[in-house]
């Protein structure tokens, strides 16, 4: 499974256009890769840019907190890769509980996760 998480310089998984880098974990090989956010800073349209380049890595899955999405990203994604929420702060903590965290992956979330 390849999971996405959108962090900032401090490693706290973070809205879309506010993290600078977006992680690619394959759980299979363990390996895990950190790509430039092309949303990052932008004011307008930095969620959707953002999710572009998440969409063009393929992943399984993205790991989410409330209001990690928009409306329009998540419409995007939609259909094309499994949502994970989480409660975990700190990108640390996600990959400690890995295991457990990929269990509650969905393929839809409630509006108050993507809601602006």
């Amino acid at each position: 499974m390849k999971l996405v998480a959108v962090v900032d310089e401090e490693n706290y998984i973070t809205p879309l256009e506010f993290g600078s880098s977006i992680m690619l974990i394959d759980d299979a090989t363990k390996e895990i890769k950190e790509y430039e956010n092309p949303g990052f800073g932008a004011m307008h349209g930095g969620k959707e840019r953002a999710m572009a380049g998440i969409l063009s890595l393929t992943p399984d899955a993205i790991i989410v907190k409330e209001g990690t999405l928009c409306p329009g990203s998540y419409f995007m994604s939609k259909g094309r890769m499994k949502y994970i929420p989480v409660e975990e702060e700190k990108f640390d903590e996600v990959m400690k509980n890995l295991p457990a965290i990929k269990t509650k992956a969905v393929s839809e979330l409630e509006p108050i996760m993507y809601q602006e």
